[in-house]
């Protein structure tokens, strides 16, 4: 039985997904793959370039973030999947070797009115990479709603 459901995730309740480190290979065998763009490929990029240099693609970053998601809440959830969300921001580049944290944040919640079963829950995932000074630079953020089924029994009341 999945011990995360819908009335788990209430407004404000920010959740940790762990931490990655980028690692150069997966990077570059994304990018070549889905993503071929010079920044993300060519190991010469100059660092006087718009990104600084070498980059990895924001889709991998992307890709880092949903796979902790995956492992750190959704496999133990009752989630139903995802209709889309509404804004996807990459705010600093990411590099091979950088140390990523992220988190997501509830920031709405309800149940559906056609289907009581079933909530729809507004969050927004981030990607923090740590600083060599021993702060964080947000890198990814975007807002999305995740469909979670309702653990308990009364599915009559919505919102």
């Amino acid at each position: 039985m999945a011990t995360v459901a819908y009335e788990d995730l209430s407004p404000g309740r920010v959740i940790d997904l762990g931490r990655t480190v980028v690692d150069r290979d997966e990077m570059l065998a994304f990018a070549r793959r889905f993503d071929p763009q010079p920044f993300h490929l060519d190991e010469d990029t100059p660092a006087d370039s718009v990104l600084g240099g070498l980059c990895a693609s924001g889709w991998f970053t992307a890709s880092l973030w949903m796979r902790a998601y995956v492992d750190h809440l959704l496999a133990d959830s009752t989630s139903l999947g995802s209709p889309g969300g509404k804004e996807l921001s990459w705010l600093a580049p990411v590099r091979a070797g950088d140390e990523l944290r992220f988190q997501l944040e509830v920031l709405s919640a309800r149940r559906s009115r056609s289907r009581p079963e079933m909530g729809l829950v507004e969050m927004t995932g981030t990607a923090y990479r740590m600083t060599e000074d021993g702060g964080e630079q947000c890198v990814l953020r975007f807002t999305y709603t995740g469909l979670f089924g309702v653990a308990g029994k009364d599915s009559e009341e919505s919102s």
